[in-house]
Parts: C-alpha cells; sequence; structure tokens
C-alpha cells in the first residue's frame, strides 16, 4: 500500500492569496492553479511606460509584508522572495500573489535549519555563510524587493555572482543619490532597518507593519498628492 502526507495552509488578506502546501507521494499528484493576469511584479519594476510610484510601492511592500505574517505565525520560510515570485492579480490593481513555494520550509525553532540555495541577488547573509535561517532571512529579501521597487536598481548586483555575494557579505550598499533624490526619509529607514547583516536586529513582518513608511495615513496622503501633481505636470497641454 502507497503511503501518503499531505498538509496545506492558506490564507486570503487584503486580497492577497497566499497557499503553501508540503506533500510526500509515490503516485502522480495535479495542483489546480488560479490565472492570474497581472504578471509579475518584476516586470512593472523593469517597465519604463509604466510610473511606479512611492505610494505604490507602499501598497505592494504591505501586502508582502501582511503575507510574511501570516506565513511566518505558522512556521513557513518562504527563502525564494524576489519581484520574480510576486505576481499582479491583475493590470488595473495593486493586488498581489506570493507564489512559488518550491523551496520554502517549515520551521522548528528547536530544530537549526541551514539552506544552501536562492537568488543571489536577494541572498540574506546567514545563507551565503550556511548559518542557521529562520524569519528575519525572508525579512533581508523583502528589504532588496523594496529597494528595487523604489530605484529600479539591485543593491548587491556585482558583475558576476561572486562580486554580488561578497556586497551582500560586506553589507556593502547605499541610496543611489539620482534614484532617491524624491524617495521619503520613511521609506529610505524602513529598508535602513531591513538591510542589516545581524539578522537579530531586522525588523520582523509585525514591526514592519508598523512602521510609520506603512502604517501613516498622513504620509500616505502626501504620496498621495505628490503622486497627482507628478500626473498633472505630464499631462499634454491643451492647444490654444
Amino acid at each position: 500500500m502507497t503511503s501518503s502526507l499531505c498538509w496545506s495552509s492558506k490564507c486570503v488578506i487584503g486580497g492577497l492569496s497566499v497557499c503553501f502546501t508540503q506533500q510526500s507521494y509515490r503516485f502522480p499528484c495535479f495542483c489546480l492553479c488560479r490565472s492570474v493576469e497581472g504578471g509579475e511584479l518584476f516586470d512593472r519594476i523593469i517597465d519604463e511606460n509604466y510610473n511606479l510610484t512611492e505610494l505604490d510601492t507602499v501598497l505592494f511592500i504591505r501586502q508582502i509584508c501582511e503575507g510574511l505574517q501570516y506565513m511566518h505565525k505558522n512556521y513557513i520560510l518562504h527563502l525564494d522572495l524576489k519581484p520574480e515570485n510576486i505576481l499582479c492579480v491583475s493590470r488595473a490593481t495593486n493586488k498581489i500573489k506570493i507564489i512559488d513555494f518550491g523551496l520554502a520550509r517549515r520551521y522548528k525553532p528547536r530544530e537549526k535549519l541551514r539552506v544552501n540555495f536562492g537568488t543571489p541577488e536577494f541572498l540574506a547573509p546567514e545563507v551565503i555563510n550556511y548559518e542557521f535561517v529562520s524569519f528575519p532571512t525572508d525579512m533581508w529579501s523583502l528589504g532588496v524587493i523594496t529597494y528595487m521597487l523604489l530605484s529600479g536598481l539591485s543593491p548587491f548586483l556585482g558583475d558576476d555572482d561572486n562580486e554580488t555575494l561578497n556586497n551582500i557579505l560586506a553589507c556593502q550598499w547605499n541610496f543611489e543619490e539620482e534614484e532617491f533624490a524624491d524617495i521619503s526619509d520613511e521609506a529610505k529607514d524602513f529598508i535602513t532597518r531591513l538591510l542589516v547583516k545581524s539578522k537579530s536586529w531586522r525588523m520582523s513582518a509585525t514591526e514592519s507593519l508598523r512602521h510609520t513608511w506603512l502604517s501613516d495615513r498622513n504620509l500616505h496622503y502626501r504620496l498621495h498628492q505628490k503622486k497627482k501633481k507628478c500626473h498633472s505636470t505630464r499631462a499634454p497641454q491643451p492647444e490654444s
């Protein structure tokens, strides 16, 4: 008799669906998935015709934090967070879904977990050093994603993977003057509290949701007014 083990966890929070399934089986398994037509979040970063504002980024990052908060409460580590693994529900909205849990792990605090996989640009220092990983490992990746959404740049990217990994280990990064000239101090502080080499000093998902950048409605209103102003200055002038 063929034995099997299957467990899954799912939650929908503010339009963000998070699913995780782990199976051990000796027979074919079929998974039915919902179609998502908005494309990867990465596409919006590289699309020169898409005006990705700071307020848009706030909406994206807050949803990712809500997803991470739920996963971490259920002791699940994603371990491969990157813009390619975040899908937009449609091109008309900022609602997203976290996908690709192929490298995810169930976290057991008493069992020290090490991993040696992931995408170089988004790896936390502890992964490169083959040290114990935990919830802050995902938060480092969130910091890299936030930096990329706000600037269109990758904070640790080198000429090759070795240089990228060395930049991460040295925690060498800065706010590029031109790309971050119009970005709020609150956004910069948010990134600074995530891209910390020592994982014990990084913000958790819950702390991130409480951070001023994600929670201050007055700040969001100012960003909204700034967005409207940018749109009005770009609008074509009527012919006389």
